[in-house]
């Protein structure tokens, strides 16, 4: 359990500390430069990579491509923002140069449509990203359509992220599917509130249902089960891609060839992800990356060391 705690301090720490630094730009974000040990030269130019701290599969790979863009002599500045809409409103204008994890097959399509012009597919890293709605692996639950009548045994709450979530709309989707809406609040806040609820209900091994999406460290963190999905409510699998802001392939040619090369599998993230979060933790990115590129690197043909 201590490592769990840990984590999620780590997690509340960043989003807070996100918070605080919301006045830094009109973007909703701060902007900071790289504190990697691999920084280069820089004299191919300075790359900004956006992310939300709390979302961990954004927050991993962002310190990858920091590591390996500066290897290659980029400079790169990480600009940390708490909600979607932001980042992507930032992306299309180019005061972001890179999502390093965006759902733009479903989870993030609504952004998509509206500012998808403006923005530029650098190539997909991983193909079997989901989204679910999942419950303690001791509850007698097993699908979404067992929810039905119990909204009064579960205290009528689904705890969720971020109000601006693609999984958050997408379960705003789901619910009426299922005639859920009448009987469940979706209690939306952020990823770390979602978990402290998460870690307080099974550590006194209580119900609880919760959002969550694959691959995510949670998961296997914690003991809790997917619910099935018959009606496909919280959609297919999807992809989960590096974004660029219109023309940064041909502003940083070597930084999307290396981008487009990068293909991560289950294994493979999932080190990636649980190093940078739980083994190191809040301020040791850099450190975590280094430590994944030494187990994985001769994995990879673009690995830069």
């Amino acid at each position: 359990m201590k490592k769990k705690l840990l984590t999620i301090a780590a997690i509340g720490a960043a989003a807070s500390l996100t918070l605080a630094g919301c006045s830094g730009d009109g973007m909703g974000g701060t902007g900071g430069g790289s504190d990697s040990g691999n920084a280069g030269s820089g004299d191919k130019g300075t790359i900004t990579l956006g992310f939300l701290p709390s979302w961990t599969d954004g927050l991993s790979t962002a310190y990858l491509l920091q590591d390996q863009l500066e290897k290659i002599g980029y400079t790169v500045e990480m600009k940390t923002l708490t909600e979607a809409g932001p980042l992507y409103t930032g992306l299309a204008q180019g005061d972001v140069d890179i999502y390093p994890s965006a759902w733009p097959e479903l989870t993030h399509k609504s952004y998509m449509d509206q500012y998808g012009d403006d923005i530029e597919d650098l190539g997909a890293y991983y193909d079997n990203a989901k989204l679910t709605i999942a419950v303690p692996e001791y509850s007698e639950l097993n699908s979404i359509e067992d929810l039905v009548g119990k909204g009064a045994e579960l205290d009528g709450k689904i705890y969720g992220i971020e109000p601006g979530a693609g999984l958050t709309a997408q379960t705003q989707t789901m619910l009426p599917e299922y005639g859920l809406d009448s009987e469940y609040e979706l209690v939306t806040s952020s990823t770390a509130a979602m978990l402290t609820e998460l870690k307080s209900a099974t550590d006194k091994q209580e119900d609880i249902v919760v959002t969550l999406w694959r691959p995510f460290w949670a998961n296997d963190a914690f003991p809790v089960k997917d619910l099935e999905d018959p009606k496909g409510a919280m959609g297919d699998p999807e992809a989960l891609h590096f974004l660029g802001t219109k023309g940064f392939a041909e502003e940083f040619p070597e930084a999307a060839e290396l981008i487009e090369q990068i293909k991560l599998d289950d294994a493979q993230y999932g080190s990636l992800e649980d190093l940078v979060v739980n083994e190191y933790g809040e301020g040791k990115e850099a450190e975590a990356v280094d430590a994944w590129l030494e187990e994985h690197g001769d994995q990879f043909d673009w690995v830069v060391s």
